[in-house]
């Protein structure tokens, strides 16, 4: 019954929406999304966080099978609107899961706590999640320089299997190598 109320209440926004001749946003594309993976039994979407950036939806978190992870992307790449699907989901067996999620907590805090520590990241904006030793970086850096120094970082954590970059640089003229 929650499911159909929930539905009902997105459903009725859409055709309020319908009626504006713009495209589409992205608060928008979310919500739909999330709301068809709520729908689908073969997902748990509590486990699944949706964000959508200029209609590219980003699947993230931590599902138990594969089937569940192509079912997630598949109902995220049918919803309308949706120009792409980028698939960050980790299948992880859920007699894993307890373990997995307090070793990804100890991850996230240890690449905060570099973060927060090294000069050049100051007044840096970055939000840290890891996802069974995937660890995702977003926000905003000054520069390019300051995004390979956070990868570095990241990287150098113990039980850090990837770093996936996704800050995005204030200046993009920056050198990548300092100057001499």
């Amino acid at each position: 019954m929650k499911r159909f109320v929930i539905a009902l209440s997105i459903v009725g926004l859409g055709f309020a929406g319908a009626a504006v001749a713009s495209p589409v946003k992205d608060g928008w594309l979310t919500s739909k999304t999330k709301m068809r993976l709520m729908a689908d039994k073969r997902v748990k979407a509590s486990a699944v966080t949706v964000e959508t950036d200029d209609a590219v939806v980003t699947l993230r978190g931590k599902v138990t099978s594969n089937e569940e992870r192509m079912a997630a992307e598949q109902i995220a790449r049918d919803t309308d609107g949706v120009r792409s699907v980028s698939n960050a989901l980790q299948v992880v067996p859920q007699d894993q899961r307890r373990v997995v999620d307090a070793r990804d907590e100890d991850i996230k805090q240890s690449v905060k706590n570099r973060m927060e520590t090294d000069q050049s990241l100051r007044d840096s904006d970055i939000s840290v999640r890891s996802d069974n030793a995937m660890v995702t970086l977003m926000g905003t850096v000054d520069d390019a320089r300051a995004k390979n120094r956070a990868v570095e970082l990241a990287r150098a954590v113990s039980g850090v299997k990837s770093v996936r970059n996704e800050l995005k640089a204030k200046d993009t003229r920056a050198a990548t190598v300092a100057p001499r």
